[in-house]
Parts: C-alpha cells; sequence; structure tokens
C-alpha cells in the first residue's frame, strides 16, 4: 500500500530538518534516554556534551545580564549561539549547535533548524560590536526562538498541517524584523499543534512535543508548546508566543516558566500564519502576540524592544503608542523595588470560573499564596475575594466558546483533509464543521461581549476597587498527555481583552493529594464533569512535583500593572522560601 500524500510531505519535511542539523551534531544514540526516563531537563547539563562555560552561558544569566556580559565582550554572541544550540561537541566548526538540538532530540519541540543563519549572525553582530563599538539593540547576540506561526523569509509556516509544508514565506513577520532590528539571533522555529487549535502540541509532521519534567506523563500544553517547552530546556533566551485561549499562558503553566498575554493588538500580529483565511481570526477571539520566558524580568525586557519597534508605524491595527510600556501612565503600583506604597495594594482572588470548581491541588496552592501575601505583608497588601457567579465572570467561557465556532472551521478542515491528513487526537473529537455564524449572529456576539465586558469592569475592578487580579490558570493540575480539560480560566481574559500573565508559585505536593479529598458538591455540568475524572484516584499521586502557578491579571491596557503585580507575586514566593528554608535549618 502507498503512502498516503501526507506521510510523503511528513518524509521529506523531516528529511529536510534533519539535514539542517546535520548528524555530527546531534546526540549519539548510546546517550540518549530510553522512553522510560521520563525526567529529561537536566540532561543538557548531564549528558557532557556541554563544556563547563557553555553551561555557565545557557544556566547562569537572564537575558539582561547576558546581553551585557555580550556588550563587554566577555563573550561573543557566536559563542553564545553555540552554547545555546551546539549538538555534539567536536573540535570543529560543525558542533556548532546544541542545546537546542538536544532538547529537540529530547522533546520534539522544534519545527524549523535555522542553525547555518543563526551562525552568520552571530558572526556579523560580533563584526559590527567590533567595528562600531556598539551593539545593535538590547538584544544584541541573545538567541531567541519563534513560534512556528510567525514567518520568517524563505521558511515555511507550516502550523502542523502537511498541506503547508514547502510553501516558504516571503516576507518577515512584523515581530521578527522587530527582534532582528534589536540585535536578536533568530535560530529555531518551534512546534505546535496541528492548526494551533489545540491545547496539547501535537502534529502529524513533527511529533508530539513532550514535557521535559515528565516526558511520558505530563502533557507539554498548547499552542505555544514547543516554545515554552524550549525555553525551559535553556535553548533559546526567550521566544515569542500567540495567545487565543490560553496559548501562551498553558504552556508556561505546564513547563515551569513564565508568559504573558498583553491586550489585543498591543503587539502585531502581521505576518502570523495559522492556517486559516485571511482576517478569519477576526471572527472570533482574536489573537494576542506575547512573550515565554524563564524570569519576569525577561518579559518586561521583551515587551520594551517590542516598543521600541515603533510597530504602529507599520501596522496599523496594533494599538499603542510611545511609552505605553517604558512609561506607564498607572502610578497604582509603586512595588517594583519594595512594598510600600501611600495605600495598601488590594489584590482580588478569583478561586473559579465558576463553572468547573478546581481540584484540590489548585485550591491548596492559591490558600498557600494568599497566606504568605497575608503573613507577610499586612497592611500593604489587602486581599479581596471575587465571586465569580456573583460578579458575573461565569458567563465568560460559554461566550467564549461561541466565538472559537463562529468561522465554521470549513476551510481549516479543507486544508488539513486535502492531503488526506487525519486530526490529531486533541481534535478529532472537537473540531466539526458547523454552518458560520450569520452576519446578525455574529453582531449579537459582539454585543454580548461588550455588554459582559463593561459589567465587569464594575462588578471585578470597580466595585472591589483592586489594582491587580489572582486565579488558577485551570481547575487541574498538569493533566497527562492529551488531557487538558476547562480553558474557561484562560480565554475568558482574551474574550474580555485584559493582559494576563502566568507565576509559578511551586509544586503539587503529596499532602495535596493524598488522604480522604474527595470533591463535595454536585456536578456543576459537563466541564466539571470532565475535570473531576482528572481527580481519579490512580491520577492523584501522578500530580506530585508538577510545576504550579497561578495568573496574574490587569485592567483593560494595562500590561505594565499586571507585569508590576508579577513581580511582586515572585517576590512574595521567594521570600517565603527564604523563610522556610531558614525553619528548616
Amino acid at each position: 500500500m502507498s503512502p498516503a500524500q501526507w506521510e510523503t510531505i511528513r518524509d521529506r519535511k523531516l528529511e529536510e530538518q534533519r539535514s539542517r542539523i546535520g548528524a555530527e551534531w546531534l546526540i549519539p544514540t548510546k546517550q540518549l534516554p530510553v522512553y522510560d526516563h521520563s525526567d529529561v531537563k537536566d540532561i543538557p547539563r548531564s549528558c557532557g556534551v556541554l563544556s563547563s562555560r557553555e553551561i555557565e552561558i545557557t544556566d547562569g544569566f537572564d537575558a539582561r545580564r547576558l546581553a551585557a556580559a555580550i556588550r563587554v565582550k566577555t563573550f561573543t554572541a557566536v559563542e553564545v549561539t553555540i552554547a545555546f544550540c551546539k549538538s555534539h561537541l567536536l573540535m570543529n566548526v560543525a558542533f556548532l549547535l546544541q542545546r537546542a538540538a538536544i532538547a529537540n532530540q529530547l522533546t520534539f519541540c522544534l519545527t524549523e533548524i535555522l542553525f547555518a543563519s543563526a551562525l552568520d549572525r552571530a558572526a556579523f553582530l560580533d563584526a559590527h560590536l567590533a567595528q562600531t563599538g556598539q551593539t545593535l539593540g538590547p538584544l544584541h547576540g541573545l538567541p531567541i526562538s519563534v513560534k512556528d506561526t510567525f514567518d520568517i523569509r524563505g521558511i515555511d509556516s507550516s502550523v502542523g498541517i502537511s498541506a503547508l509544508a514547502f510553501h516558504p514565506a516571503q516576507d518577515n513577520a512584523l515581530i521578527v524584523d522587530t527582534l532582528l532590528a534589536a540585535g536578536a539571533v533568530i535560530h529555531c522555529k518551534t512546534n505546535v499543534p496541528q492548526s494551533v487549535l489545540a491545547l496539547d502540541s501535537v502534529n502529524n509532521i513533527f511529533g508530539r512535543v513532550l514535557n521535559p519534567r515528565n516526558r511520558r506523563q505530563w502533557t507539554a500544553g498548547g499552542s505555544s508548546g514547543g516554545e515554552a517547552v524550549l525555553v525551559a530546556m535553556r535553548g533559546s533566551v526567550m521566544g515569542a508566543g500567540t495567545d487565543v485561549g490560553g496559548s501562551i499562558r498553558i504552556p508556561a503553566f505546564l513547563n515551569g516558566i513564565v508568559g504573558i498575554k498583553p491586550g489585543k493588538g498591543r503587539i502585531s500580529a502581521k505576518g502570523l500564519i495559522t492556517g486559516q483565511l485571511p482576517a478569519a481570526g477576526k471572527v472570533g477571539l482574536e489573537v494576542c502576540v506575547g512573550p515565554i520566558a524563564r524570569t519576569i524580568d525577561d518579559l518586561g525586557l521583551f515587551m520594551e524592544v517590542i516598543e521600541n519597534g515603533r510597530m504602529w508605524e507599520v501596522d496599523p491595527e496594533v494599538k499603542a503608542e510611545e511609552g505605553w510600556w517604558t512609561r506607564s501612565p498607572d502610578p497604582v503600583l509603586p512595588l517594583s523595588t519594595k512594598l510600600q506604597a501611600e495605600k495598601p495594594l488590594r489584590i482580588g482572588i478569583l478561586p473559579s470560573d465558576g463553572i468547573t470548581t478546581p481540584l484540590p491541588p489548585v485550591t491548596a496552592a492559591l490558600h498557600r499564596l494568599t497566606q504568605q501575601l497575608q503573613t507577610h505583608h499586612e497592611p500593604t497588601i489587602k486581599l479581596i475575594p471575587i465571586n465569580p457567579t456573583a460578579t458575573g465572570f461565569s458567563a465568560s467561557q460559554s461566550l467564549a466558546n461561541k466565538f472559537f465556532s463562529a468561522e465554521g472551521s470549513a476551510h481549516i478542515l479543507s486544508l488539513i483533509s486535502s492531503t488526506s491528513e487525519p486530526l490529531i487526537p486533541w481534535l478529532s473529537p472537537r473540531l466539526r464543521q458547523k454552518p458560520p455564524a450569520t452576519l446578525d449572529q455574529f453582531r449579537a456576539l459582539l454585543a454580548r461581549r461588550d455588554a459582559l465586558q463593561t459589567q465587569l469592569l464594575r462588578t471585578i475592578w470597580k466595585d472591589n476597587d483592586i489594582d491587580i487580579l489572582i486565579c488558577p490558570v485551570a481547575p487541574h493540575p498538569v493533566p497527562p498527555i492529551d488531557g487538558w480539560n476547562a480553558v474557561g480560566y484562560t480565554s475568558a481574559f482574551v474574550l474580555l481583552d485584559w493582559p494576563a500573565g502566568v507565576v509559578q508559585v511551586g509544586e503539587v505536593r503529596g499532602e495535596d493529594v493524598r488522604g480522604e479529598m474527595e470533591m463535595e458538591g454536585e456536578v456543576k455540568g459537563e466541564w466539571d464533569g470532565v475535570n473531576r475524572k482528572l481527580w481519579a484516584k490512580e491520577l492523584r499521586e501522578g500530580y506530585v512535583g508538577s510545576p504550579m502557578a497561578v495568573q496574574v491579571v490587569g485592567p483593560p491596557g494595562r500590561e505594565r500593572r499586571c507585569w508590576e503585580g508579577m513581580r511582586i507575586l515572585e517576590r512574595v514566593i521567594g521570600m517565603g522560601k527564604v523563610e522556610a528554608e531558614r525553619a528548616r535549618l
């Protein structure tokens, strides 16, 4: 039986990918972990193919400090590119690109491998610094990755669909040009789910992105799953992702890192490919572009670069102006350096979306965080409980879901099936062709959205006089592969157009899952029923040690406030860790 068209395309694409690495750059098969070796996050450090200096480069600096080290010539841009991308320690030029290649061998997080052009770019940047004494910009020499959705001239943006392979882009996405203008080295594109419409990153071309903390059990998330895994594995300094239902925040949570979804139009989506018809994304929830990084400060650097890129001069869809980030007009949070203010910081605590009841580990993590905030920072912080039902927030999920299906999915399904390609497991029970919404139906959806946005500005922000909002990322811990359930905790903030970021708050503890901890109360509906299945006794122990995170949310147009709130939480959590360690000693 001859292979299907999509299988032939897949084989050609994988061969192209392998040819861009080179066999001499790969970890020898005998050094690769067997499938049973679940936790591979430390293998790049322990496999013996990175020198101590290369490990120092990849593990010892955040983005600002690494850029400063390149600026004062502690490291060259080429040396940094080698450290992040090298695959096999050989004493010649061929070993150049390891860290990202190691990550890809272990987790399948890459699509387009741009190692050769990355080295050329790094050499150009070193020459520029040597000749002028100046860096090209704040990202000078830093290896930065981008999600496969962003066009790079001459490179495919297949977004996990075989029919889009071997159709290279004609131009760069605007965000790619902005990062390059700031001195970045774009060294790869990262893996996504088929059509970028799933919350588990798997496709029929490049395979399934695996969570480096537990490749056998835990999902890596989507749709920016490859980006989050690569950053978590330190194969990239930071990266650009997209978010329409949680696709930056969910993978950041699952992989133990941070990310932020700005408001709609803050960062240009010009040159972003999803497989849909041009402007189809406007008939639904519009995509938001944002950064994924290891530190909250790195997120801030990314946003500074975006503002300095003046995207609004090129893309009329960009809703920003000079100073929107670096000269924030919002003085509410003077807490970026110390916890003191003229009035207490008022933090709203939203325990659930009102539709899907959080499982015990989620509730426990939020409770520990609120205790830390209350114990260490009274009276500088006041916590305000927010009721999702009384405020009307619980209406967000069902309305967001209607926007997801408004376009009808006919084009994307036709594109996928044009090469006889099957749907991935996450999409097969979910993606169905429907009649698109009529003009009047879509008008009614917009009217409902506008009314809900207005209502929640009052019932959540104004009536409670809060500065930031904290809530879970999901009603469950890191679930099994293909097990992500409710998206309402994240999609709501795309519907409402509120900036939202993810902060790590620890790990699931044994005490969070052991003992008599049955779910109480009636099942609220289908979403809640599916979520409760994730609390089956045979699954509980598998959550222990998995990352746990919360969302920090700002009101509309207050991305800087959201980011400052993330920094406050990071500092509070850090102080709690120090005190816990002192108590242990």
